[in-house]
């Protein structure tokens, strides 16, 4: 009997020793703080990361945590609140949920209801959560409409409303866009204008080459009084369902009353048609100089340009019939 509560004894220091080696808080008293996994982080980079932080003692200990916690694959990228206070099988629950705050990828030159649709799906927002950031530009005025949300890759809390998450964006597109702002200014050019044009560039453009000669063309035409006849403008007025809000023109449509129309008005349309990427807006700061005033792509993508009319149907009569 004797020597088996020796044993018993032995077992429980054994216990107690691995639970404070492999699982114990590092730090009781900690406060809870923002643990990030990134996007496509690996199980085993996320418990390095949590390691290297300081979260949990050992990484072997929090990979048994883990699987008693009944988590056997990757961690959900996003943000996460925990604390070195807090033991490893803690922790592993609260990794084992879900995240606070979600990534998501916007894309260049969608429009503000498309940018509404993916975080009302990605943040699991009810209606009223995603009319508020689709009407959030109210209070700032209209050069807020549209092309201030800026295009990146947010991480961004599940618990804020519609409007904080616009300005979220708003905010960001300041900071990406005041390093130009001197030099958009040193050219007479307001940033309200220079987003018009980046707008009209990122959905004209096949890709980031096309750019630079696009916004050359677009400002030719500006600068001579053309109409900039441009079809995504008409896209934009008429608007769309869901995703499918660039649909191609059909017939009658440049014959459209809108002043978005720009085959029938001269001049920009009265706000952004798109949310610019930072090529786009470049592009507008740096034009390609050219004699060209029309444009096309052809089955591949490769843009054709033309200085008279002329030449331009000559373009569609080789690179489009």
């Amino acid at each position: 009997m004797k020597r088996f509560a020796v044993i018993g004894l032995c077992i429980v220091v054994l216990l107690i020793l691995c639970y404070f080696i492999f699982f114990a808080a590092p730090n009781g008293s900690a406060e809870a703080e923002r643990f990030v996994v990134p996007l496509n982080a690996s199980r085993s980079q996320t418990i390095q990361s949590l390691a290297d932080g300081g979260f949990i003692k050992s990484s072997f200990g929090f990979n048994i945590a883990l699987i008693l916690r009944g988590k056997f694959g990757t961690i959900a990228p996003g943000g996460y609140k925990v604390s070195k206070g807090q033991n490893a099988l803690q922790i592993a629950g609260i990794l084992s949920g879900e995240p606070y705050m979600k990534w998501t990828i916007v894309p260049e030159g969608l429009r503000k209801e498309q940018i509404a649709n993916q975080l009302a799906q990605t943040l699991n927002w009810d209606n009223q959560t995603k009319n508020e950031f689709l009407n959030e530009y109210a209070s700032k005025g209209q050069d807020y409409k549209e092309g201030v949300y800026f295009p990146d890759t947010y991480l961004l809390p599940k618990d804020e409303t519609g409007g904080q998450i616009a300005e979220r964006f708003i905010a960001h597109f300041q900071e990406k866009f005041a390093p130009y702002a001197p030099q958009f200014a040193k050219q007479n050019v307001k940033w309200t204008t220079a987003i018009k044009i980046a707008s009209l560039v990122q959905r004209e453009a096949a890709g980031e080459s096309d750019m630079p000669l696009i916004a050359g063309i677009i400002w030719n035409r500006l600068l001579q009084g053309m109409p900039l006849a441009i079809d995504a403008t008409i896209q934009y007025a008429k608007g769309g369902t869901d995703d499918d809000y660039w649909t191609p023109l059909v017939k009658g449509d440049t014959k459209m009353d809108s002043l978005y129309n720009t085959y029938l008005h001269k001049g920009l349309p009265p706000t952004p048609i798109a949310n610019p990427g930072l090529p786009a807006i470049l592009a507008v700061l740096n034009p390609a100089k050219t004699d060209c005033l029309y444009y096309l792509h052809d089955s591949s993508g490769t843009i054709h340009c033309a200085a008279t009319y002329a030449e331009h149907q000559k373009n569609i009569e080789k690179y489009l019939k």
